[in-house]
Order: C-alpha cells, then structure tokens, then sequence
C-alpha cells in the first residue's frame, strides 16, 4: 500500500490481488472449503468468505477489480467550464490579486463542482498547461 501521499494500491498489486480472487473463484468451482481457500492463498477466512458470496452472486466478474479507487473527474463538459471560470481571473472568484495558484484552482473547483481533485503532476496539471505567476509558499521570494 501506497499510504499516506500515494493513497490506494499501485496498478500490479491491484492487479495481483485480482488475480488471487480470480484464483479463489477457480477454487470454489473446484469445490474447496473456505479455510482451504485462505490457506492456500494466504487470506483471511473472512475475504474467502466475502469473496464467494460474490461469486455465488455474480460469478467470476463479481470478483473482479472494479478499477482504482480515486475522486470523481471532471468530464469534457466540466473542464470546459472550469477553464471558462479560470479565464475569468481570481479576483472574480474573490481572491485579491490575479495569480492562479494550485491552492486556489483546488478551492475553485471544490466550490464549483462541489467535490475534489488532484492538482499534481499525474492530476490536472497537464491539462491546465503552465500557470503565469504560480508561486507556492516554499517556492516565494524572500
């Protein structure tokens, strides 16, 4: 696990860990108990046991991964209005100067969509292209 920055799995352990229910799903069509199941797999009974519920209820694709967990995105639309409220300036957004910063893009779309995102360099950044007169704290003249 990737905890605190990183959050959630890298993309092999989520798909290794899908491979272990896939596995398990193999097991269970086999015909093997539960506790055989964690044993052989080095699980938890109690993951065996939620496992083949889903299995049971779904089959094998109820066991697949559901892809990363991560914040909503913004869709085509959404980054459409987000660069319409940008052009707008900060000081429309009731900041005192007219320096976007990522702190403000953040408070920017949290106010205007109502939810959060990554501003990094894997986030919307590459999107946005270079933003004129960004300064973060550590980075400030003194």
């Amino acid at each position: 696990m990737r905890y605190p920055q990183g959050g959630g799995l890298t993309p092999e352990r989520q798909a290794f860990r899908e491979w272990i229910r896939l596995e398990a799903a193999r097991r269970f069509a086999a015909g093997a108990s539960n506790a055989e199941v964690a044993k052989d797999l080095r699980v938890s009974v109690r993951s065996v046991q939620r496992w083949r519920r889903a299995w049971h209820d779904a089959g094998t694709e109820g066991l697949r991964s559901a892809g990363p967990v991560s914040r909503p995105k913004l869709s085509e639309d959404l980054f459409t209005v987000l660069e319409q409220e940008l052009a707008k300036g900060p000081v429309v957004h009731g900041w005192p100067d007219q320096t976007w910063t990522p702190a403000r893009i953040k408070t920017l779309i949290g106010r205007r969509f109502e939810f959060g995102v990554t501003l990094g360099p894997r986030g919307l950044f590459p999107r946005l292209g270079a933003l004129e007169g960004d300064t973060s704290a550590g980075e400030q003249a003194a």
